[in-house]
């Protein structure tokens, strides 16, 4: 299990430069906050194609530039990181609160918007935050809310809806934030790591951004490396770093790799595979090892997602459980377990109210590509021999 004390670098150290900083110890370390203002956080992110570093991987460039030219209701920082394995964002909310905050502070004074929410459910980081807070004076409302730690309480429409009062699930309409966000308002709302990476944006500049990185999309990103590793963590890297090279500085065993986490797809091998978005986007790196029983895992980690069902549509309530019911059949070898799991499969993408069933069905999916061998073994009734070691976690 990664705790928070578990930080590597590859290359340069940016936005884990610095950590568990007071105030002044982080201006030390990072220099002033620069006024900026929404033409110039927009020209600095077209310059370095900066995209969001949660799921989505969407161009911040375009999302300032469609909120309105004035009337922005609050900058949202999404912190409610609720993968069982994922430990990068709040990692920087407990660890560099002041990072983070510098970027939704810059972005909400460009803007003039007149609120910054945070949104969290890990008790460390939301004490982190507030202790950060008290040493500050933004000249802003900025508030620390608790948010459920639910899968689908992170979704950006779920987290809106919380912080409003409402429940933690995503609303069956699709409007962006910037459009109809916080209070039915425009609003900027990004997750933790992307606030983090505006500070030194904006602080070093395009050029300087652009010293590490991919050309395309330059800089450095942090990356959650767990499962059958010799070193687990969070690992920051300059973007485009070859996969094979975080494998082996986490001491990887030899096997299938789970890029992108629970919605993500797996891969069979990790040469030629470089680590950039949006292949990577929700920053997450697991390793299988060959120690397990793959299928065992997968069911394992569909189980779970199952039970993190906002329960508001079919595919979600009956499709998700007919696939666990499928995988499950399938392991033991079950052929029918094999046909029905395809036959769901090709059923679910596309008609869920959230991202939610696609991404598992995303995951499944690449599974029984990446793990036919496996699961021909299981089909003559005999199994893999393997233990299910659960390493892919799937509960918390």
């Amino acid at each position: 299990m990664i705790t928070l004390d578990d930080t590597r670098v590859i290359g340069e150290a940016r936005v884990l430069a610095g950590l568990d900083q007071n105030l002044q110890q982080h201006l030390l370390t990072h220099g002033p906050l620069p006024e900026l203002s929404r033409e110039d956080y927009v020209r600095l992110c077209e310059a370095v194609g900066l995209r969001g570093r949660g799921g989505a991987a969407f161009p911040v460039a375009l999302k300032l530039q469609d909120l309105p030219a004035r009337g922005v209701e609050a900058v949202v920082v999404n912190g409610s990181e609720s993968e069982p394995v994922s430990r990068k964002d709040r990692l920087l909310l407990t660890r560099a609160p002041h990072l983070v905050l510098d970027g939704a502070v810059g972005i909400a004074h460009a803007l003039r918007a007149p609120h910054v929410l945070i949104a969290v459910h890990d008790t460390a980081a939301a004490t982190s935050l507030r202790e950060a807070l008290m040493e500050r004076d933004d000249h802003l409302a900025i508030e620390v809310l608790d948010t459920p730690g639910r899968f689908v309480a992170g979704e950006a429409r779920a987290v809106l809806s919380a912080l409003e009062g409402g429940s933690a699930v995503p609303p069956g309409r699709r409007v962006l934030p910037t459009r109809k966000g916080y209070h039915q308002r425009p609003t900027f709302l990004s997750n933790v790591e992307t606030f983090a990476q505006l500070a030194v944006l904006a602080r070093l500049g395009s050029r300087g951004f652009s010293s590490t990185g991919l050309i395309s999309e330059p800089g450095t990103q942090l990356l959650t490396v767990d499962g059958a590793v010799q070193r687990p963590g969070v690992i920051e890297t300059p973007t485009g770093v070859p996969l094979t090279t975080v494998m082996e500085y986490a001491g990887a065993e030899p096997g299938p790799v789970l890029l992108g986490g629970y919605h993500g797809r797996w891969l069979a091998q990790t040469d030629g595979v470089l680590l950039q978005r949006p292949e990577v986007s929700a920053g997450i790196v697991l390793a299988l090892g060959s120690s397990t029983c793959p299928l065992g895992e997968v069911t394992r980690v569909a189980e779970w997602l199952r039970g993190q069902s906002a329960g508001q549509c079919g595919p979600c309530v009956f499709g998700l459980a007919s696939l666990v019911d499928d995988f499950a059949r399938l392991t033991v070898g079950d052929p029918q377990g094999w046909h029905d799991a395809h036959r769901h499969l090709g059923l679910i993408p596309g008609r869920g109210a959230c991202a939610h069933p696609d991404g598992t069905a995303r995951f499944l999916t690449s599974a029984l590509e990446v793990f036919d061998d496996d699961v021909q073994l299981h089909l003559t009734g005999h199994g893999c021999g393997r233990p299910v070691l659960g390493v892919l976690g799937g509960t918390r």
